[in-house]
């Protein structure tokens, strides 16, 4: 896959993620580049997946864009395969399988979300690819694309109107 790509594209690359002329170092899914996401894989999904939405702690951080949406106590995201609301926002209580968004950790202080797998979720391809904040330089995440906290809070505030994240297949290994 070689996608025609604009500046404002996030690019994925050897060096990091390529966006708007600068390269950002971030970290993949522990179980690498994959052209056949699965649930619970640890795989980051080959593809061009456009950025559908963003989150914050308002609590933690300044709306690190005007149309990022407040992440409240007892929000969730489903992570269940057999449940309708898999790959959705949910709001606690929810029964079924589900990450905590409003975590003790600032590792969701700021999620961009990709419409990988949504708005309607195929069984078990895997539920939310988000680019968040990393745990540490070269520590594997699920699946989702980790950085730094200041170059997360740049990109945050510089993505537009039809930014898309782009994983090319030449990573995989």
């Amino acid at each position: 896959m070689t996608p025609y790509t604009t500046p404002n594209d996030l690019v994925l690359t050897k060096r990091g993620l390529r966006f708007q002329g600068q390269y950002f170092p971030c970290t993949i899914g522990k179980g690498g580049i994959s052209s056949d996401k699965r649930e619970g894989d640890g795989a980051t999904p080959v593809g061009i997946h456009g950025i559908v939405g963003m989150l914050y702690r308002p609590d933690r951080i300044a709306k690190p864009a005007d149309w990022a949406v407040p992440i409240r106590p007892g929000d969730l995201w489903s992570d269940d395969p057999h449940h309708e609301d898999y790959n959705l926002m949910v709001r606690a209580p929810y029964p079924h399988s589900h990450e905590v968004l409003r975590r003790a950790d600032p590792l969701y202080d700021i999620v961009i979300l990709t419409d990988w797998n949504w708005p309607r979720a195929e069984f078990k391809r895997g539920s939310a690819i988000f680019l968040h904040r990393w745990r540490r330089p070269v520590f594997g995440t699920e699946g989702c694309i980790g950085f730094r906290p200041d170059h997360l809070k740049r990109i945050a505030a510089r993505i537009t109107f039809g930014t898309r994240l782009i994983v090319p297949n030449s990573l995989i290994h």
